[in-house]
């Protein structure tokens, strides 16, 4: 358990946050794919991320780290097998927290000719896997909840060929999309998946990066569908991970909170299926600039964040719903703290994906912002926040859900008293020096 207390001063500073854990485990996943030798540069090295090397070292691939760092951050070195050069793995593939490394890897692997057994920690073993089996058994894959319950363990049948489908995605998700075309990667004939809103679309740019045939059909198929054309191999490349907007979120919040505060975060994706967290806050009056904007393969910048009295632009309620939560979906526990601050009521709706994160989040942001003196109530897909009431210390249960741990973290920089957070080292998986970062940043 971590003691916290408020910030004493001004926040002033600059930071460097690690590289984004979605593009991280794809540079991992389709450099293993790819003919020939991909070097990774800003590599996030949380455990999520080491969960998805430690697989693929499993299944014969040669990845090797940088004794000699880059600019201090470690580059990673991968050896291609091409598309059918994965070797079965000898013990189930464990993939700790990462629901990412499980639902995409799935996608590849039913498509191998050898049988797997995949699994994680207790969360994992919660996480609804049917979204990917149901596509992935339409394909012609066998993929089986070893409990069915839907949930991992799963087991992965081998040798069997795979055809491309059109799927229409109930949820906007990347991880089922991105596990879809990567099975599209082996079927014969093309991948269709649609979505009600557009997800992140890291998949789509970086299989085009890395030479595949994969785009959006909006004529065809409507302006949230990723079309793939099988057949075409992948080529090693140079990648450079930006910093991840998920993780500059708790910076940003804190210079918004903490009066007089002027932070600059450098190098952060800026991706628009990635940046809703941004533009919320920028229509509550948050005094946000992007600078040194450019596009290395992501569109990444530098954000200069000043102290902002947040409120509805209206002077009214401020709404957050619809296409905007897949933009921002792991901000809005960071986004329901500034909200719990800001001088309007915000209803947050249409976020019932945050029922089967790595905690059930709703539960987790409501009763610890109520620990901590917030009116703030939960709905069946969001929740009501009536802002304005100041917060105080409070025991925090993070659930083991790095994202909470390090929301409240920021919260209790304008906490009265002392606030403790239970299970910190679960920002491990995103963010392992945060609490470095944030201690810093605050008695710098």
């Amino acid at each position: 358990m971590i003691k916290l207390t408020s910030a004493p001063k001004p926040l002033k500073g600059e930071v460097y946050v690690p590289g984004d854990k979605s593009i991280s485990h794809r540079s991992i996943m389709f450099a293993a794919l790819a003919e020939g030798t991909s070097q990774i540069t800003g590599f996030l090295e949380g455990a999520d991320c080491l969960s998805t090397i430690d697989c693929f070292r499993k299944m014969g691939v040669l990845i090797e780290r940088s004794d000699r760092p880059l600019n201090g951050v470690p580059t990673i070195t991968v050896h291609g097998q091409g598309l059918h050069g994965l070797k079965e793995p000898t013990t189930t593939l464990y993939t700790g927290n990462s629901g990412t490394t499980t639902r995409l890897m799935s996608g590849i692997l039913a498509a191998q000719k050898f049988d797997t057994d995949i699994t994680g920690d207790e969360s994992i073993e919660k996480r609804p896997m049917g979204r990917i089996i149901r596509p992935l058994s339409d394909m012609g894959a066998s993929v089986t909840s070893v409990k069915d319950n839907g949930c991992c363990p799963l087991h992965i049948e081998g040798g069997h060929n795979l055809r491309g489908i059109v799927y229409h995605n109930q949820v906007a998700s990347a991880q089922v999309k991105s596990c879809i075309l990567l099975a599209g990667l082996y079927a014969q004939g093309d991948t269709v998946v649609h979505e009600p809103a557009l997800s992140r679309n890291h998949t789509e740019i970086m299989l085009r990066y890395f030479g595949v045939d994969v785009h959006n059909d909006a004529t065809r198929y409507g302006p949230s569908a990723a079309v793939l054309h099988p057949g075409m191999p992948l080529y090693g490349r140079k990648i450079n991970v930006p910093g991840d907007i998920s993780s500059a979120a708790y910076f940003i919040a804190a210079a918004l909170l903490v009066p007089g505060s002027e932070v600059l975060i450098h190098n952060v994706g800026i991706n628009g299926t990635r940046a809703g967290f941004l533009a919320a806050l920028k229509q509550m009056g948050a005094d946000i600039t992007l600078l040194n904007e450019n596009n290395d393969m992501e569109p990444r910048a530098d954000i200069l964040v000043r102290y902002s009295e947040l409120k509805s632009p209206n002077n009214d309620t401020f709404e957050l719903g619809g296409k905007m939560i897949p933009t921002m979906i792991d901000e809005i526990p960071m986004f329901a703290v500034l909200a719990a601050v800001a001088n309007c009521k915000t209803i947050i709706k249409d976020a019932a994906e945050l029922k089967v994160k790595e905690s059930n989040r709703i539960d987790a942001i409501v009763d610890n912002l109520k620990a901590m003196g917030a009116d703030i109530t939960a709905t069946e897909d969001g929740m009501i926040i009536n802002g304005g009431k100041p917060l105080h210390g409070a025991v925090i249960d993070s659930h083991k859900d790095h994202r909470i741990a390090m929301s409240f973290a920021i919260a209790s920089l304008v906490a009265n008293g002392e606030t403790k957070i239970k299970d910190e080292k679960c920002v491990d998986i995103s963010y392992p020096t945060f609490f470095r970062d944030f201690n810093n940043l605050k008695n710098n």
